[in-house]
């Protein structure tokens, strides 16, 4: 609840005063941290608004000043985030702060999943092409070999007894070519 009392005394060396409320009593301690951090200094005589609380002695004082000379208050009021007087910050900014850690790690992880995501078939896929793939198709030419001994695969042999003429490939005439060398059951798929 906003209290209004005016400022009857201000030790501008010291940063403190005292406010004599308008509807009377004792007058109330105020130190420079409850005011706003503006770079002004208040004067005696002016009119403020402020919240009562306590010291660290126990004591009331007033707390969440504002000079009614400077405007509205609602540039005023004292951030949460703001340390306490001894020096902690207040549970609801400590609370604020872990969220907000907590909502960027999150939207982080998902976008590093996303990222991966989409690298993830294209991996697939090429390992996939890797071992699925045939080797790719070396260019024979018919050079005059004709016999199995002088070929270095089943490729080669299979371009050569299909290709070339007068070659001595195909014992059985199975149209494999080489099948004791090069072109056996496991090495021919």
């Amino acid at each position: 609840m906003a209290l209004t009392g005016k400022l009857r005394s201000w030790n501008d060396e010291r940063g403190y005063g005292f406010i004599a409320p308008r509807d009377g009593g004792r007058e109330l301690f105020v130190h420079i941290s409850a005011l706003p951090r503006d770079g002004s200094r208040p004067t005696v005589g002016e009119t403020v608004t402020y919240e009562l609380g306590r010291g660290k002695d126990g004591k009331p004082q007033a707390v969440n000043v504002y000079r009614q000379a400077l405007g509205k208050p609602s540039s005023y009021p004292r951030s949460p985030s703001r340390p306490t007087r001894d020096g902690r910050r207040s549970p609801i900014s400590t609370l604020v702060g872990f969220v907000i850690v907590v909502a960027i790690g999150a939207y982080g992880y998902s976008q590093y999943q996303r990222h991966t995501a989409r690298l993830a078939p294209a991996a697939a896929m090429a390992s996939r092409e890797a071992v699925v793939a045939e080797p790719v198709p070396i260019s024979y030419r018919c050079d005059g070999r004709t016999h199995c001994s002088q070929m270095t695969s089943c490729s080669e042999a299979k371009f050569f007894l299909k290709n070339c003429p007068g070659t001595q490939m195909d014992g059985n005439n199975d149209g494999v070519p080489c099948q004791q060398q090069w072109c056996t059951s496991f090495l021919s798929k």
